[in-house]
C-alpha cells in the first residue's frame, strides 16, 4: 500500500454529456484511460461512482471502484465520503481527486504532484500551466486563471477573469492556467467539505475559493503540458487528435 490514495469522481449525469466516463475514445472508454494513469502512477487508486452501469462495467474489468450515492454538489465531497466509509482506517498522508474526464492527465504527473505535495506544508496541492497573454484561453471564462507565485509555489487565488491585469500592455507577459487536479491532506479534506459554500465560490463558480476563504494554503507545480479535458462530445475528437501525436 503506498502513502497516497487517488479517488475519481465518475458520475453518470452530466447536463452537457450524459454517460461521459463511458465514452469510447479510440474505442476504449474515457475511465478507462483514467484508471490506467492512475495504474502507472504507482498510487493506490479507487473510483468513485454513483451509477450502475459504471460500476458494473469497472467490476468486470477487474477495476477498483467503490459506490457513493449521496445527492453533493461537489466532486471534493463525494471523495471525501468515500474516504471515510472505505478508506479511513488505511492511514493514507494524502487524498488525490484526479477527475474522471482528464484521460490525458498522465501517471508520472500524478506522482510529480504527490512528491511536491508530500514535500511541502500546503494543506491542498494542485498543478498550473505558465501561458502567454496573447493566448486567446486569456479572455475564455471556462478557462481558470490562477494567481501563483513560482518563487514559494503558493496559490493567491483562481478566477474565471482574465487575471492578472497587464497596465503595461507588454506582449511578453504571462499568466497561470490552473489544472483540475486536487491533492489534500486528510484533515484538510475533512475541513473543506465541513465549510459552507463561500461567497467567492458561488460567486465564480470555484470551489477551491472556498478553501482560500477559510484559511486552507493551496500550493502547486508548474506542469508544462497540454491536457484536454473533455466537457462536451467534440472534446472527444480533440483527444483522439492529442493521443496520435
Amino acid at each position: 500500500m503506498s502513502n497516497s490514495l487517488i479517488l475519481v469522481p465518475a458520475r453518470y449525469g452530466s447536463s452537457r454529456f450524459p454517460g461521459k466516463p463511458l465514452a469510447k475514445i479510440n474505442n476504449k472508454t474515457m475511465i478507462e484511460y483514467v484508471i490506467k494513469n492512475c495504474e502507472d502512477s504507482g498510487l493506490d487508486y479507487s473510483v468513485v461512482t454513483d451509477d450502475d452501469e459504471i460500476e458494473n462495467f469497472l467490476n468486470n474489468l477487474k477495476k477498483n471502484v467503490v459506490r457513493v450515492d449521496d445527492d453533493v454538489t461537489t466532486g471534493s465531497e463525494r471523495i471525501f465520503l468515500a474516504y471515510k466509509r472505505y478508506f479511513a482506517d488505511k492511514n493514507y498522508q494524502q487524498i488525490i481527486n484526479v477527475q474522471g474526464d482528464e484521460p490525458l492527465l498522465r501517471g508520472n504527473l500524478i506522482k510529480e504532484i504527490s512528491n511536491q505535495h508530500l514535500g511541502s506544508n500546503f494543506d491542498i496541492f494542485t498543478a498550473v500551466k505558465k501561458r502567454m497573454t496573447s493566448d486567446t484561453e486569456f479572455l475564455n471564462s471556462n478557462v481558470v486563471k490562477c494567481i501563483y507565485s513560482e518563487k514559494s509555489k503558493k496559490c493567491f487565488y483562481f478566477s474565471r477573469a482574465s487575471i492578472p491585469f497587464d497596465v503595461a500592455a507588454d506582449k511578453s507577459s504571462f499568466w497561470f492556467q490552473h489544472i483540475g487536479l486536487y491533492s489534500y491532506l486528510p484533515d484538510a479534506l475533512e475541513s473543506f467539505v465541513s465549510f459552507e459554500e463561500s461567497y467567492l465560490e458561488k460567486t465564480e463558480r470555484l470551489e477551491q475559493l472556498r478553501a482560500l476563504e477559510n484559511n486552507l494554503s493551496i500550493g502547486a507545480q508548474r506542469i508544462d503540458v497540454d491536457l484536454i479535458g473533455v466537457d462536451t462530445p467534440d472534446d472527444i475528437i480533440k483527444v483522439e487528435g492529442a493521443l496520435c501525436e
